[in-house]
Protein backbone atom coordinates (compact mmCIF):
# COMPACT_ATOMS: atom_id res chain seq x y z
CA UNK A 1 0.00 0.00 0.00
CA UNK A 2 1.18 3.61 -1.04
CA UNK A 3 0.37 5.88 2.06
CA UNK A 4 -1.30 8.98 1.25
CA UNK A 5 -1.20 10.87 5.19
CA UNK A 6 0.68 9.77 7.86
CA UNK A 7 0.10 11.53 11.02
CA UNK A 8 2.24 10.97 13.95
CA UNK A 9 1.37 12.39 17.46
CA UNK A 10 2.91 11.35 20.85
CA UNK A 11 1.47 10.66 24.12
CA UNK A 12 2.19 9.69 27.61
CA UNK A 13 -0.58 8.01 28.79
CA UNK A 14 -4.24 8.30 30.10
CA UNK A 15 -3.16 10.97 32.52
CA UNK A 16 -0.77 13.28 30.64
CA UNK A 17 -0.80 14.92 27.04
CA UNK A 18 -1.33 14.09 23.47
CA UNK A 19 0.71 15.88 20.55
CA UNK A 20 1.03 15.76 17.29
CA UNK A 21 4.46 16.42 15.42
CA UNK A 22 2.84 19.13 14.09
CA UNK A 23 1.72 21.18 16.91
CA UNK A 24 -1.71 21.10 15.59
CA UNK A 25 -3.06 18.99 17.78
CA UNK A 26 -1.86 19.72 21.58
CA UNK A 27 -4.25 18.29 24.15
CA UNK A 28 -4.37 17.00 27.90
CA UNK A 29 -5.61 14.02 28.72
CA UNK A 30 -7.74 12.77 31.71
CA UNK A 31 -9.40 9.71 32.69
CA UNK A 32 -13.12 10.79 32.76
CA UNK A 33 -14.71 11.24 36.18
CA UNK A 34 -17.11 7.76 35.53
CA UNK A 35 -13.52 5.92 36.02
CA UNK A 36 -11.67 7.98 38.41
CA UNK A 37 -10.48 11.20 37.01
CA UNK A 38 -10.88 14.59 37.31
CA UNK A 39 -12.59 15.04 33.71
CA UNK A 40 -10.65 18.42 33.07
CA UNK A 41 -8.68 16.76 30.01
CA UNK A 42 -9.77 14.77 26.85
CA UNK A 43 -9.47 10.86 26.81
CA UNK A 44 -8.75 8.53 23.78
CA UNK A 45 -12.49 7.48 23.33
CA UNK A 46 -13.66 11.22 22.70
CA UNK A 47 -10.60 11.69 20.12
CA UNK A 48 -11.45 8.10 18.61
CA UNK A 49 -15.38 9.62 18.91
CA UNK A 50 -14.30 12.72 17.06
CA UNK A 51 -11.78 10.88 13.98
CA UNK A 52 -13.99 8.52 13.52
CA UNK A 53 -17.05 11.00 13.49
CA UNK A 54 -15.23 12.97 10.93
CA UNK A 55 -14.11 10.33 8.84
CA UNK A 56 -17.41 8.71 8.74
CA UNK A 57 -18.65 11.69 7.42
CA UNK A 58 -16.42 12.66 4.81
CA UNK A 59 -17.68 9.08 3.48
CA UNK A 60 -21.03 9.33 3.64
CA UNK A 61 -19.66 12.62 1.64
CA UNK A 62 -18.15 11.16 -1.23
CA UNK A 63 -20.07 7.78 -1.70
CA UNK A 64 -23.13 10.65 -2.04
CA UNK A 65 -21.30 12.94 -4.40
CA UNK A 66 -20.59 9.32 -6.56
CA UNK A 67 -24.69 8.81 -6.25
CA UNK A 68 -25.37 12.18 -6.96
CA UNK A 69 -27.31 12.99 -3.63
CA UNK A 70 -27.26 15.87 -1.57
CA UNK A 71 -25.90 15.38 2.09
CA UNK A 72 -24.75 18.94 2.64
CA UNK A 73 -27.15 18.97 5.37
CA UNK A 74 -25.91 15.84 6.81
CA UNK A 75 -23.75 15.00 10.35
CA UNK A 76 -22.49 11.91 12.35
CA UNK A 77 -21.98 11.73 16.07
CA UNK A 78 -19.95 8.27 16.94
CA UNK A 79 -20.23 7.14 20.38
CA UNK A 80 -17.67 4.84 21.35
CA UNK A 81 -17.76 2.55 24.64
CA UNK A 82 -14.86 1.75 26.72
CA UNK A 83 -16.13 -1.69 27.39
CA UNK A 84 -14.64 -4.58 30.12
CA UNK A 85 -14.10 -7.86 28.48
CA UNK A 86 -13.24 -11.33 29.81
CA UNK A 87 -9.92 -11.97 31.75
CA UNK A 88 -9.27 -8.46 32.86
CA UNK A 89 -8.74 -6.99 28.80
CA UNK A 90 -10.95 -4.06 27.67
CA UNK A 91 -12.00 -3.45 24.43
CA UNK A 92 -14.30 -0.67 22.20
CA UNK A 93 -17.89 -0.80 20.84
CA UNK A 94 -18.94 2.25 18.58
CA UNK A 95 -22.36 3.52 17.16
CA UNK A 96 -22.30 5.52 14.65
CA UNK A 97 -25.89 7.97 14.51
CA UNK A 98 -25.83 9.22 10.83
CA UNK A 99 -28.19 12.32 10.11
CA UNK A 100 -29.36 12.49 6.58
CA UNK A 101 -31.72 15.05 4.91
CA UNK A 102 -35.59 13.92 5.56
CA UNK A 103 -36.04 12.94 1.71
CA UNK A 104 -32.46 10.23 2.38
CA UNK A 105 -34.35 8.50 5.01
CA UNK A 106 -35.42 4.71 4.27
CA UNK A 107 -33.67 2.38 1.58
CA UNK A 108 -31.70 5.28 0.14
CA UNK A 109 -30.53 6.40 3.06
CA UNK A 110 -29.17 2.74 4.43
CA UNK A 111 -27.59 2.05 1.18
CA UNK A 112 -25.45 5.48 1.36
CA UNK A 113 -24.39 4.97 5.05
CA UNK A 114 -23.92 1.14 4.81
CA UNK A 115 -21.56 1.84 1.45
CA UNK A 116 -19.66 4.75 3.67
CA UNK A 117 -18.84 2.06 5.83
CA UNK A 118 -17.37 0.23 3.10
CA UNK A 119 -15.03 3.36 2.61
CA UNK A 120 -14.18 4.59 5.60
CA UNK A 121 -11.20 3.76 6.98
CA UNK A 122 -11.89 3.80 10.27
CA UNK A 123 -14.63 1.53 10.06
CA UNK A 124 -12.04 -0.89 7.47
CA UNK A 125 -9.96 -0.88 10.59
CA UNK A 126 -12.56 -1.96 13.02
CA UNK A 127 -14.53 -4.33 11.21
CA UNK A 128 -14.36 -8.06 12.63
CA UNK A 129 -12.42 -6.63 15.39
CA UNK A 130 -15.08 -4.13 17.56
CA UNK A 131 -19.04 -4.19 17.20
CA UNK A 132 -20.27 -0.91 14.92
CA UNK A 133 -23.73 -0.05 15.21
CA UNK A 134 -24.83 2.33 11.89
CA UNK A 135 -28.29 3.88 13.08
CA UNK A 136 -29.47 6.35 10.34
CA UNK A 137 -31.40 9.38 11.90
Amino acid sequence: MNALYTAIATASGRDGRAVSSDGLLDVTLTPPKTLGGNGEGTNPEQLFAAGYAACFASAVTLVARHRKLDVADAAVTAEVSLVAGEQGRFGLAVVLRVELPDELHGETGRALVEAAHQVCPYSNATRGNIPVELVVE
